[in-house]
């Protein structure tokens, strides 16, 4: 089956490689020998030999890991100490302790590496802090280096031994937690992609879900539809790659050779992507990508699935290698002749109906957390909203001030003076609005009517002690009223 577009993963095909892994790919000095049969094998052509290439190991002190056994490598001591340590010693830290023998050139570049590992560690907290918006906060580097356990942040500057244990246990527990977390992470998707199938159908009326589920189940019964898969690690399965991958008869298929052929870095093991690449051909009768019921996600699960059963079949030593001595005890066993029938997949469902349950009711959860989120931002943003428009309101009005002050400004209009007396005071202005009535008065207004308000003027300014005025007359009244303020 296809997988959902909203939900696509990437799936790396580097896989992480353990500690013991990398240790002995560098430290090896040769291959162990194989005896071949050199008239069924076709000898390589010689080539100037160069180091293996090493795969990452997706730690994020994956570089710091390699440098560290890059110069351990160069000391003759430590190497002969490797050698000769179990495995299980090596993950206890035995080995570290091997480390205050080494040269004092090699320590002395493992201090420096240690300094510059501390130093991107303290750019990278800097760089977070800095994303989240605490850059005004003070930082404390030392506090925080405490979460990198592989490292002794007590001592920033020097590589001791407790350094080497830390590096040797954190390489060892986040490698084996690798497989756990990557099954964890395929049950998730294979319950969304079953989620959003289920979610779709409710989309659908009556004759389109029962259309879509006839499609799902014919899908179902097509992907099943494959030859038959051979048990993993089994005669059958490596006898098929013996003469399908490598062009051998399969009736001349030597353990030995075979392991030989499929060493592909020459180290004397099978490391977790060697013996992966084993099961491609296995692989490829069960799924197709030009295929609508194929999956690739579930390809590279089945394929986790494949070599965790041969390396705990084979394995013995538990060092997440196969060994030369390990797998021709393998190929001695009577699984190896006569193996079970391997369950597939599609025989074998990712998640319980509890687990799928209890999924959804997380599902429903975070979307209901999501609409309450979505309730409140919408609150926040109407109240936004409102808070502009006002301040857009206020701005309205400053920007109408301002233009009526430049307007008064423009006129040159000054305020008129005020007369002041005691206990009261008459702007002139007064006198100017009752001049401008009378003025608007005076065309029509018979000369009686004048000469009545003109003397009631008159009378408030004598109460309050102010001259009286004929100016607030018309022409030609002025000099009538002169005259008669003159008669005896």
């Amino acid at each position: 089956m296809k997988s959902s577009s909203h939900h696509k993963m990437c799936w790396s095909q580097a896989l992480l490689t353990s500690w013991a892994l990398l240790l002995v790919q560098l430290l090896c000095l040769e291959a162990v020998p194989i005896s071949m049969d050199k008239t069924k094998v076709k000898e390589p052509e010689k080539t100037p030999e160069e180091p293996p290439a090493n795969v990452d190991t997706g730690l994020h002190y994956d570089r710091y890991l390699r440098e560290v056994i890059d110069f351990l490598e160069k000391d003759q001591h430590f190497r002969e100490k490797l050698h000769n340590t179990d495995m299980e010693d090596i993950k206890q830290g035995k080995l570290a302790k091997e480390l205050d023998f080494v040269s004092h050139h090699v320590r002395t570049k493992l201090d420096e590496l240690k300094r510059q590992e501390v130093n991107r560690l303290r750019t990278l907290i800097k760089a977070k802090q800095d994303l989240e918006g605490g850059n005004d906060i003070a930082v404390d580097h030392q506090a925080l280096l405490k979460q990198f356990e592989y490292l002794n942040h007590m001592n920033p500057h020097t590589f001791e031994v407790d350094d080497l244990d830390r590096l040797i246990k954190s390489a060892t527990n986040d490698l084996e937690n690798y497989d756990k977390e990557r099954h964890d992470e395929f049950k998730k998707y294979e319950m969304m992609k079953e989620h959003d199938r289920r979610e779709h159908l409710k989309t659908l009326d009556e004759d389109e879900r029962k259309k879509e589920e006839e499609h799902y189940e014919e899908m179902r019964k097509k992907h099943a539809d494959h030859p038959k898969v051979n048990h993993p690690g089994s005669h059958n399965q490596l006898k098929e790659v013996w003469e399908e991958a490598d062009g051998l008869d399969p009736e001349d298929f030597d353990p030995k050779t075979f392991f030989n052929l499929h060493d592909t870095n020459g180290d004397g093991f099978f490391d977790e992507q060697e013996l992966e690449a084993l099961f491609t051909k296995e692989l490829e009768k069960i799924y197709d990508p030009t295929n609508e019921e194929d999956d690739m996600v579930e390809m590279e699960e089945e394929r986790l699935r494949m070599r965790e059963h041969v390396m705990n079949e084979v394995d013995s030593n538990k060092d997440r290698l196969v060994s030369l001595d390990e797998f021709l005890v393998a190929t001695k066993k009577k699984e190896f002749l006569e193996p079970d029938s391997w369950e597939t997949l599609e025989q074998n469902q990712a998640y319980t109906d509890e687990e799928m349950r209890e999924f959804e009711e997380h599902l429903a959860q975070q979307e209901q957390d999501l609409n309450l989120k979505a309730v409140d931002l919408q609150k926040q943003r109407d109240e936004l909203e409102r808070q502009q428009e006002q301040l857009n309101a206020q701005k309205v009005e400053l920007q109408q001030a301002v233009e009526h002050m430049e307007r008064l400004k423009s006129q040159k209009v000054e305020p008129p003076p005020e007369v002041h007396v005691e206990g009261n005071a008459f702007p002139e202005i007064h006198a100017v609005e009752n001049q401008l009535h009378l003025e608007q008065l005076a065309p029509e207004a018979p000369q009686d009517t004048l000469q009545e308000h003109h003397e009631q003027q008159n009378e408030v300014l004598t109460q309050h002690g102010l001259p009286q005025t004929h100016q607030d007359l018309p022409p030609g009244h002025q000099e009538a009223a002169q005259g008669q303020h003159n008669l005896p």
